[in-house]
């Protein structure tokens, strides 16, 4: 008997508590691959990468000089002399190869302080949208991270019309 109740109190508080649950999805990643300001985001980063590429051949320039110079030298080069030669090109080498490292991860910064702006209208508009719907929790649907969602869950839509980025039209194929 007591388990009975204990087990019907237990549904009725399930019920209470996921009817006050109102879980949606949005898709960050493809709300800003619609974004006006990725067009100027994209050109941001191309001009960037066009300054770090400039970068890299101006290291690799000067390091294709010291070896043809070395090389050239080598035989009439004093020890001293040559030693310091080695080193020099020792050491432009290694802040090549710690260029090339770090050129990623500064695309990456770069990719961030760019975007951050945008991403902080989707959050303004995403929060407007869950305080009118009454939405308790967004999970993000982009990546291969949600294995399910229903469509009328999906906010992705609603904070791009709020934002006023056009939607657009899916073809058959797409859907």
């Amino acid at each position: 008997m007591i388990r009975s109740s204990l087990l019907i109190a237990f549904l009725c508080f399930s019920v209470f508590v996921s009817a006050q649950t109102k879980v949606g999805t949005i898709d960050t990643d493809y709300i800003l691959s619609q974004m006006p300001e990725m067009e100027e985001v994209n050109e941001g980063l191309q001009a960037y990468d066009k300054q770090l590429q400039q970068d890299f051949q101006g290291s690799v320039k000067k390091y294709d000089t010291l070896v043809k110079s070395y090389q050239a030298n080598v035989e009439t080069l004093a020890d001293e002399a040559r030693q310091q030669s080695e080193s020099e090109i020792i050491e432009l080498e290694n802040q090549i190869k710690q260029f090339r490292q770090r050129a990623q991860v500064m695309m990456q910064m770069r990719r961030n302080e760019l975007t951050n702006p945008l991403y902080e209208k989707i959050n303004v508009a995403m929060r407007a949208v869950i305080q009118e719907e009454g939405f308790t929790q967004i999970l993000h649907a982009g990546g291969n991270s949600l294995a399910f969602s229903a469509e009328e869950y999906d906010i992705t839509e609603k904070v791009m019309n709020k934002m006023g980025i056009e939607i657009p039209e899916t073809t058959e194929e797409e859907e």
